[in-house]
């Protein structure tokens, strides 16, 4: 298996992780994973500018066991989702995919939404609007009149199954500037985006590990992860 790694302030290396036989038991990565995107952050409070939440990073709902000390994302709290999550889904402004791409590919027209109001029995789902009963006061366009969901890679956070108010609607989508913050999401440049996306194989069940330094650190041998070392570092 390889991980990707993308995204990383801290860190910016591919290497090579344990083969699945020799993962530990705990590890949330599914025995079959064969990509894995680890993203890492300085620590749970700080924003990363142009990459993820404007107050960090949570607890998300994902692969890993719940309950683990730490934050818990909650709706509307700006945080990005720590954990592993399954990226499974990818929309964009074409009618088609890129080259290459692989996973599922649904087209963003002006009536796709994501819906994140909480007390919507669609809650966290993407939906076409025209095509089902509007039962919710917000919900995210995944149509915008800019280019952040250009393109979009779904991770699933809070989806399996969904609960009422853990956090919703969260993508790896472009960034607007080097600068810039989200409301939750990760984003990335053009070019690492467009090159994930299709490097990305749902035949090779890619997962986004996600998280503070200082949780990689505790966590990345019960996890199987791989241990990065920093950008420009020996």
């Amino acid at each position: 298996m390889t991980v990707h790694l993308v995204l990383l302030p801290l860190f910016a290396v591919v290497v090579p992780a344990l083969p699945a036989a020799t993962r530990p038991v705990p590890s949330p990565v599914p025995a079959d994973t064969r990509q894995l995107v680890l993203s890492v952050s300085a620590d749970w409070d700080a924003p990363v500018l142009g990459s993820f939440g404007r107050t960090g990073l949570a607890w998300g709902a994902g692969l890993h066991p719940s309950g683990l000390p730490g934050p818990h994302k909650r709706e509307g709290d700006d945080k990005s989702p720590a954990g592993a999550f399954d990226l499974r889904l990818a929309t964009g402004y074409a009618p088609g995919p890129p080259q290459g791409t692989r996973l599922p590919y649904r087209p963003a027209t002006p009536t796709l939404r994501c819906v994140d109001d909480p007390r919507s029995k669609l809650y966290n789902r993407l939906v076409d609007e025209v095509e089902v009963t509007k039962d919710w006061t917000s919900a995210e366009d995944m149509r915008r009149p800019d280019d952040l969901y250009r393109l979009v890679v779904w991770v699933g956070h809070n989806d399996a199954p969904v609960a009422a108010d853990a956090g919703s609607c969260i993508f790896l989508h472009l960034r607007s500037s080097p600068t810039s913050v989200t409301a939750g999401c990760t984003a990335l440049d053009d070019a690492p985006l467009e090159r994930l996306l299709v490097w990305l194989d749902p035949a090779k069940r890619p997962v986004l590990v996600q998280l503070p330094e200082g949780a990689l650190l505790e966590l990345n041998e019960a996890w199987g992860l791989p241990t990065p070392r920093r950008a420009g570092g020996p």
